[in-house]
């Protein structure tokens, strides 16, 4: 296989991107702090070539960064909604200025092919916009009150300073479904991005300073934190200065983020870990459904929280659309992420390769059977030894790795005969995040959208289960976590309700008729 090298095509990204040999890695807007603390080597795990390094902030560092966020805050929230939404209106076209340079940095730092790069920040254009259009509609309701001359309402506050941990997957993306829709709210943010991709988080950084300068935003606003979680950690998580942390992780890591910050009653946004399944029925269109199967299950290298891992398929077309699936995963191309005819690329580490080879062992120990691919390739082109070959497998429901989430592209096969049977196997995993059923029966699918249907956050018909819009609120049940992020009124999580009530009458009525005489 050709092996495209892109050193010579991601340094003029880099440079435009303002990525140096040495980055430091602590800023609070449109200023960037003197790091001394240990360096960080960012290398691709496509080529294991260094890309750049950072000296990370330390625990000064963050004090100092807190010092300043809670400076800003007092500023910000009182700036106009509609105003903060036109900042970040600003943001939104310097990611659209700066797609392509940042969609070859996403793509060669974390190891998506150059198309999702692209896609992802996208997603962060998008947020942008719709946080724009959110800013003016930071609605509370007004209620009847039962005693006359009375009014009676619910109004939304800023809570102060937002913590966002966001992981390797999504190194821009998911800091912007949090970061817009933060800002627009009031709050100011402070970012501890994956220590993985921390390029991504120094381009972002650099890419919204100058429209900070230009509106005079103090420093504060927008913060950002590279650090190990040796010395930025638990003492983070237990801050009681950040009253919201929104973390993105396996359900391992959510757990310990909301115990540390539950003990002190302080808020969590989960998105944690996702076991997702299509079921595939015999009234299904089974060209649609073979697409989005190989583009969930192998997309980003099975390295989504919404990866499809699970495919529940009937008695009935089971073997002809197993073979249909076999001759697909033939036909990708595995490879450098940013050689255009390429579909898959690498996993993030060695570790994840770990993970995907100790999957195959537990699943032939458990008697499943493997029907295609798992194998790590070595040769010209894969010299990183993160590359690996999409896996499909026959298992059952009760399997413990199938229980389970394996970073990584393997694809479970299952079969059903009734559709309650099909119900219950997909709802049968401890994590709920997305699903989805391809069906051109409308009783069928219903039913699967229904209280009776799948117990997931989100649940699709005749899509696959990855690429959420921004749109919709993004989120799901169980061990994923209970979080919603981005669209519909997720914008609630980053605000405090308050009820108001507003007596403009002469006399002092209480509620509930209750009578009190002095």
């Amino acid at each position: 296989m050709k092996h495209l090298c892109p050193t010579c095509d991601i340094k003029p990204a880099l440079e435009r991107l303002g990525i140096k040999d040495m980055n430091h890695g602590a800023s609070t807007g449109a200023v960037w702090l003197e790091t001394n603390g240990e360096i960080l080597k960012s290398t691709a795990s496509c080529d294991n070539r260094l890309i750049a390094e950072v000296r990370q902030g330390t625990w000064d560092d963050y004090q100092f960064i807190m010092e300043k966020a809670q400076e800003a805050f007092q500023y910000w929230r009182m700036v106009p909604a509609p105003k903060r939404g036109d900042i970040v209106r600003q943001m939104g076209n310097e990611f659209r200025r700066h797609k392509e340079d940042l969609g070859r940095l996403v793509s060669y730092e974390m190891g998506k092919i150059y198309q999702e790069g692209l896609g992802e920040v996208q997603e962060m254009i998008d947020i942008a916009d719709f946080s724009l259009g959110i800013s003016r509609q930071l609605y509370g309701y007004t209620m009847h009150s039962e005693r006359e001359r009375h009014r009676m309402y619910d109004q939304y506050h800023p809570l102060g300073v937002v913590g966002v941990i966001t992981a390797f997957n999504f190194p821009v993306a998911v800091w912007a479904w949090n970061a817009m829709l933060a800002l627009v709210t009031g709050n100011v943010v402070l970012w501890k991005p994956s220590s993985k991709v921390p390029l991504c988080a120094v381009a972002i950084h650099n890419i919204i300073a100058d429209v900070l300068k230009r509106n005079e935003v103090p420093e504060g606003v927008t913060n950002l934190i590279i650090g190990s979680s040796k010395h930025i950690g638990d003492n983070f998580l237990s801050d009681k200065r950040v009253p919201l942390i929104s973390c993105t992780g396996s359900t391992a890591v959510g757990r310990r983020v909301g115990r540390i910050v539950g003990e002190r009653l302080g808020r969590t946004l989960l998105e944690l870990g996702g076991n997702n399944a299509i079921i595939i029925t015999d009234k299904a269109d089974q060209d649609m459904a073979l697409r989005a199967t190989v583009f969930g299950a192998v997309g980003t290298a099975g390295q989504r929280c919404t990866s499809t891992r699970r495919l529940i398929i009937h008695e009935s077309i089971y073997d002809s659309f197993k073979e249909k699936l076999i001759n697909a995963y033939k036909q990708i191309r595995i490879g450098c992420p940013l050689d255009p005819d390429v579909l898959v690329g690498p996993l993030i580490d060695l570790s994840a390769v770990e993970s995907f080879k100790y999957a195959q062992e537990l699943l032939l120990k458990e008697g499943g059977k493997i029907l295609y691919g798992g194998e790590v390739l070595t040769g010209p082109g894969y010299e990183s030894g993160c590359y690996v070959r999409p896996m499909l497998a026959e298992a059952e429901k009760h399997y413990q790795i199938v229980q389970e989430e394996t970073f990584a592209p393997i694809l479970y096969l299952m079969k059903y005969k009734t559709l309650e049977e099909a119900i219950a196997m997909h709802n049968n995993v401890p994590q709920g995040l997305s699903s989805a059923m391809f069906s051109t029966d409308m009783r069928e699918t219903e039913r699967f959208l229904s209280h009776e249907g799948s117990d997931c956050g989100i649940a699709n018909i005749n899509i696959g289960t990855s690429g959420a819009e921004i749109g919709g609120a993004f989120g799901g049940e169980k061990d994923t976590g209970g979080g919603r992020e981005s669209g519909s009124d997720a914008w609630k999580v980053y605000m405090r309700r308050q009820t108001n009530t507003i007596n403009f009458s002469s006399d002092l009525p209480f509620a509930q008729g209750i009578k009190f005489v002095l």
